[in-house]
């Protein structure tokens, strides 16, 4: 920290001539549809009017452009005008700012059309969010971590309270989300990963490698299989194919390289193969340790994108990204009664995550169409264990042993035909789990491996009308697998989906959307995998099964603005329900352990149902602003088929996120996030006791006690320095700026004496009121060359 500041009074006190004020932007104009260059195309930058027109790529460059933040707007004849805000020029650095353009679906002669600068999809008019690169980068409170930056968005939050990443969308459950990474599905997004959920304390993806993201929370196409809440696209940005470019970032938990540039150039101005490559390691562990926390997250993750452009029509991907967790206790010198529970309940992890993919490119001549053949792995490794003495690690009393791998191969045939688009997709899986499990505390231990192959198959048809205020998709989809008794009975997984769009005005300004769609999931494999008394007892296991049906207004204000209100429903049917302890697995997976390691019932019922309001505004004269209102219902039937308060159903969420520009490129933003009483399950303090340190829970309770309501302001403040050919951007974050308690379940410990000595007779003890009202504060560095 020192250091920071050290080289922050360095920079202030250098001569003003050291300092560079113009910048060069570049980039490409394609073909939404086709990826064809668009040569001829106009690049301008709206503040300033000046601009350039693209090359025969479809290359373009702006050349002494001053380092401020601008908007870049593209147009062409017989193409819809296209805007991006928030470009932010550098000296040094700055990464291609490519555009795809729509063409128009009616000859206009003259007529400018100007896109709807919020992304709009026929397969998904409504429920959908995207963020530009620059967004991501400086989300207040997100600290460089996308599953942060996500949780900001309208009907997504996180676990309350605790040290994690879950990603809740509309009151869904952990694991109901997928994720993919330039089209390729990745299990994870988060370290320290809840195996069978999904969240964890920090993300593992690099922020400077995203041209943007992607977030649909209903009506998904029928090409992405196991979603039931959201799918997270991630678009990767290709390594710049003329020169070699650095980003470097450091802060106060992580520091990440990331490095990008052309393959086999030559001679040659640009070449046909380029990378982006990245490595980050972890400061928390030195962090933790030096401020006497008794666990320590330590972390690697790395990412890599090699694209080959073979010729002008086919195209090869090489996308890869994995992560090396240990998590391990730490003693404290001296310790209150909560670090002595932290320190007795805290598991041992050790996980390794990779994954990688292949995919080829191919598109038709004439523009007809394209079409995409992948294969990828990804693979999990997962060393769980808990210990009744964790400082000698003695007493195992849970463990998991596990590996799960998935190889993959993906088509998709994507055709054009007059004012149709016709997407087919094919889909075959091979899974491979295996697990060497110990449960004293219900006492069971199994070593077991499973192999099966799952597969898929799709098909949408888009289109619109003639003057294009109509826009409609109707999909269907079906999967099956080797491994469930009903796996085979393709009728019991035929999901279709159907959504459309119409536009009131000649303007564009009003809009109505709507969606209905069925979706299905397979459970997770540690639920399939899961044995007792050397039988798989989870064979009968059905795919789970959601409705969706959503209504939505949209009112564009301006250019650059947006309202919207929507109202949605959604309806869970075979949902795991645990035997043991009677309730839904979809209350669960929101905290350090394994999901699904039991004896299940698909009989569980479910639904969420609520109302959102979304105001939104890009960049634009220095500030933006979303400020987005959600309320809601979740709720989940157990054994008893009863409706229940599920453990996210907050009922109310509100967020705002904004920010403003001064001059001398200094920015200042911030989030602000609201969350009503959240319900959780207390604990069993009688079986507790016999079990400690493992916690046992009293499900039949849960809806019955609720969290005090959470509410969170992060503030973030940035400051750039523009020199001959690099950049250097600092900036501080302060969350929890205000200090407010953020709410926590009640912890319990064994009752010990004044040397940590266990009383007896053993008695279960509450901790006394945890104050969790401090600020964290964080200062790092980004350094562009």
């Amino acid at each position: 920290m020192r250091h920071l500041f050290f080289l922050l009074t360095l920079l202030v006190s250098l001569p003003l001539a050291a300092f560079q004020s113009k910048g060069n932007l570049s980039g490409y104009v394609t073909d939404s549809k086709t990826g064809e260059s668009i040569p001829g195309a106009t690049v301008q930058v709206v503040e300033l009017q000046t601009g350039a027109i693209t090359d025969a790529q479809g290359f373009y460059t702006l050349e002494n452009l001053p380092t401020e933040t601008f908007t870049i707007q593209v147009s062409f004849v017989g193409y819809e005008t296209q805007s991006k805000f928030n470009v932010v020029i550098r000296s040094g650095g700055n990464p291609d700012v490519n555009f795809e353009l729509k063409e128009t679906v009616s000859e206009l002669g003259e007529i400018v059309v100007t896109a709807n600068p919020f992304l709009k999809i026929e397969e998904t008019p409504l429920s959908i969010q995207k963020l530009s690169r620059e967004e991501i980068a400086t989300y207040p409170g997100g600290n460089n971590d996308i599953a942060k930056v996500v949780q900001s968005l309208p009907g997504v939050s996180g676990s309350v309270g605790g040290f994690r990443n879950d990603i809740i969308i509309r009151g869904g459950a952990p694991n109901e989300n997928v994720y993919y990474l330039d089209g390729i599905e990745i299990p994870n997004i988060n370290h320290f990963a809840t195996q069978g959920s999904a969240g964890g304390p920090v993300g593992l993806l690099n922020v400077s490698f995203f041209e943007g993201v992607t977030l649909s929370t209903s009506a998904f196409a029928a090409q992405y299989d196991n979603a039931l809440s959201g799918v997270l696209q991630f678009d990767q940005r290709k390594g710049n194919n003329r020169d070699f470019r650095t980003n470097f970032r450091l802060s106060s938990s992580e520091s990440a390289l990331t490095f990008e540039g052309p393959l086999f150039k030559g001679d040659n101005e640009a070449s046909k193969t380029s990378f982006i490559a990245s490595a980050r390691r972890s400061y928390l562990q030195f962090l933790f340790q030096a401020i006497d926390l008794p666990f320590l997250p330590d972390y690697w993750d790395y990412q890599y994108k090699v694209t080959h452009e073979i010729d002008e029509y086919n195209e090869i991907l090489v996308t890869g990204v994995g992560s090396i967790d240990d998590f391990s206790i730490n003693v404290p010198d001296e310790y209150d009664p909560e670090q002595q529970a932290t320190l007795d309940q805290v598991p041992i992890i050790k996980q390794q995550t990779n994954t990688i993919g292949v995919s080829w490119k191919r598109r038709n001549k004439y523009g007809k169409g394209f079409s995409t053949l992948s294969l990828s792995n990804n693979r999990l490794e997962n060393d769980f264990k808990r210990f009744e003495d964790n400082v000698n690690q003695t007493g195992l009393y849970l463990q998991n042993l596990s590996t799960e791998a998935e190889t993959k191969f993906r088509y998709n045939r994507t055709r054009f035909r007059g004012n149709w688009t016709l997407v087919s997709t094919a889909s075959l899986q091979f899974v491979s789990y295996d697990n060497n499990s110990l449960d004293l505390v219900n006492s069971n231990n199994f070593d077991n491996r499973i192999s099966f192959t799952k597969y898929g198959a799709s098909f949408q048809a888009s289109s619109a009308s003639a003057d294009d205020r109509l826009k409609y998709s109707l999909g269907i989809r079906v999967d099956g697998n080797s491994f469930t008794e009903s796996g085979n009975d393709l009728s019991k997984t035929i999901s279709p989906r159907f959504s459309a769009s119409y536009t009131f005005d000649t303007q564009k300004k009003w809009s109505v959307n709507a969606s209905l769609g069925r979706y299905f999931k397979i459970p997770p494999y540690t639920i399939l995998g899961y044995t007792e008394a050397g039988s798989l007892v989870n064979k009968n296991a059905e795919y789970i099964r959601s409705d969706h049906a959503v209504l939505g207004l949209e009112y564009l204000l301006n250019p650059s603005s947006r309202f919207t209100l929507e109202g949605f429903f959604k309806k869970y049917d075979n949902y795991p329900v645990s035997l043991s302890q009677g309730v839904s697995l979809a209350n669960l997976g929101g905290d350090f352990s394994v999901l699904g390691n039991e004896n299940i019932s698909s009989t569980g019922e479910g639904r969420t149902y609520g109302m959102e309001f979304l105001y939104q505004k890009k960049f634009t004269n220095n500030y933006y602003a979303i400020l987005a209102y959600t309320w809601y219902k979740s709720e989940f039937t157990g054994l008893d088929g009863v409706y229940r308060s599920s453990a996210w159903d907050s009922n109310h969420l509100l967020t705002f996120t904004g920010g403003y520009k001064f001059g001398n490129n200094w920015e200042i933003s911030a989030r602000t996030r609201y969350l009503g009483q959240t319900p959780y399950a207390p604990v069993d303090q009688a079986a507790t006791l016999d079990n400690y340190p493992a916690i046992v829970r009293d499900y039949d309770r849960l809806g019955t006690v609720r969290l005090n309501t959470f509410n969170q302001t992060d503030i973030r403040i940035d400051k750039k320095w523009n020199f001959n050919k690099w950049t250097f951007n600092m900036f501080l974050e302060l969350q929890n700026a205000f200090g407010q308690d953020i709410p926590n379940e009640p912890e319990y410990g064994l009752d010990r004496d004044a040397q940590g000595k266990i009383n007896t007779p053993k008695q279960l003890v509450l901790i006394e009121d945890i104050d969790n009202s401090g600020i964290l504060p964080s200062l790092g560095i980004v350094i562009n060359f």
